[in-house]
């Protein structure tokens, strides 16, 4: 009788275990995702208010910086409607990590025409 308690007793366990573990799983999934997902927004907020400054310096016949994230958000926007559920958490930080650096070009670029806007002294 006690074997059967206590095998119980390790199955009940064992059970609560794997919960615990594919709870943990998903949280850490969602909070990969949001992070993600605000890394887009945050590119996007960029982009839009980025684009007039390009513009104003580089005409509309200049390579586009701006138009290259758009797409790349896109494209990260695109692949996670598709494949977000089923993605490695490795394949959704890499996804977070391209649009983070497609950031950091935009970034750039407008330290450059900052640059290039200032007064020579």
């Amino acid at each position: 009788m006690a074997m059967l308690v206590t095998g119980a007793a390790l199955v009940a366990v064992s059970v609560l275990l794997g919960l615990a573990y594919a709870l943990r799983r998903g949280n850490r999934r969602r909070r990969e995702v949001r992070q993600l997902l605000d890394a887009a927004d945050a590119l996007e907020a960029r982009l839009r208010t980025a684009r007039s400054e390009f513009e104003a310096v580089a005409g509309d016949e200049a390579d586009d910086p701006v138009r290259d994230a758009m797409r790349e958000m896109l494209r990260q926007r695109l692949w996670l409607r598709e494949h977000g559920q089923d993605a490695a958490l490795d394949e959704i930080r890499q996804v977070r990590s391209s649009i983070e650096e497609a950031r950091l070009r935009i970034e750039q670029q407008l330290l450059r025409i900052d640059r290039a806007r200032a007064p020579v002294a």
